[in-house]
């Protein structure tokens, strides 16, 4: 059945947020004397939300800090949202050559916060629809943010491919039936994507993908 509809994560897919992420961390953690995290410190960590983030660094005397920690992450990270985050390579070329397509994101960033970045970096008219890790009451590697986009939009699993540089992301687009293209650009490595139906260096590979 051919693809109608094509779903991408947002951070290490579409866009690298990792410096602004790892700056507003380093911010929210100075008060509490936690070492200064480097990028290739957090990208491993990324993909589950802030919370699950906040709660891999905290060691378990300091766990009782973590929402004080968040609060001061998002005060941050919503005045400096893309001081740093670009797309990558070739995804407004391949947002435009995908005119056609029906187009989503899901993100477990906040909706609001997913919304600004692509309307700040000027990607959101190439979108039907955003999800973020709040809109649909459950959030990736949960099937449900899939399956609440295929509703909202009409179409079926079999006519929808999910996009996305993580195992949450493959393994939420598995679980509701859809197709999945993990990118191997991102914030993860290779080993974790080897679940994917296909598995792609660069976004121009996408394009033959849709037809088969």
């Amino acid at each position: 059945m051919p693809v109608k509809l094509i779903i991408f994560d947002l951070d290490g897919t579409l866009v690298d947020t990792s410096q602004d992420i790892t700056d507003a961390l380093n911010y929210a953690l100075r008060p509490y004397g936690l070492k200064n995290f480097t990028v290739s410190d957090i990208i491993g960590m990324v993909g589950e939300g802030i919370s699950s983030l906040v709660e891999k660094i905290l060691s378990p005397e300091k766990a009782h800090l973590k929402d004080e920690v968040i609060k001061r992450f998002l005060e941050y990270y919503s005045e400096h949202l893309t001081d740093h985050s670009r797309e990558y390579p070739n995804v407004r070329e391949i947002l435009e050559k995908l005119a056609g397509f029906k187009k989503a994101v899901i993100s477990n960033k906040r909706e609001s916060l997913s919304k600004r970045l692509l309307i700040e970096l000027d990607l959101s008219v190439y979108f039907d629809l955003v999800v973020g890790s709040d809109t649909a009451g459950e959030k990736k590697p949960s099937a449900i943010p899939v399956l609440y986009v295929l509703s909202k939009l009409g179409i079926s699993p079999r006519e929808a491919l999910f996009v996305g540089d993580s195992n949450y992301d493959i393994e939420a687009g598995k679980k509701a039936g859809v197709k999945t293209v993990a990118v191997t650009y991102g914030y993860r490595p290779k080993i974790v994507l080897k679940d994917a139906s296909y598995m792609i260096d660069n976004l121009k590979e996408l394009i033959p993908l849709l037809y088969e």
